[in-house]
């Protein structure tokens, strides 16, 4: 990844955009720490992807359709052993 100082950046933006479509990601620093990567659209949509929803994601999980029993131990009452540090005791 090559990288160009922000003025010289700023100075041949043309060629930073070139060399992103044509070479790859391009580092742009500031006072020399990186602070941004320029990429071409088609890496952007690569990386950025399609992400299902949350219901999606859930309906298409292998256990989508166990029945699970889910019922709640009731030997342990509710908020016993449970400690407020803000409580101060």
């Amino acid at each position: 990844m090559r990288r160009w100082q922000l003025q010289e950046a700023k100075a041949r933006l043309s060629e930073v955009v070139k060399s992103a479509q044509g070479e790859g990601p391009q580092e742009i620093t500031v006072c020399g720490e990186p602070a941004v990567v320029v990429v071409s659209s088609r890496d952007y949509e690569r990386l950025k992807g399609s992400k299902p929803s949350f219901l999606e994601f859930m309906a298409s999980s292998p256990l989508a359709g166990v029945e699970l029993d889910l019922e709640r131990d009731r030997s342990v009452a509710p908020g016993l052993g449970v400690v407020n540090p803000w409580s101060g005791g």
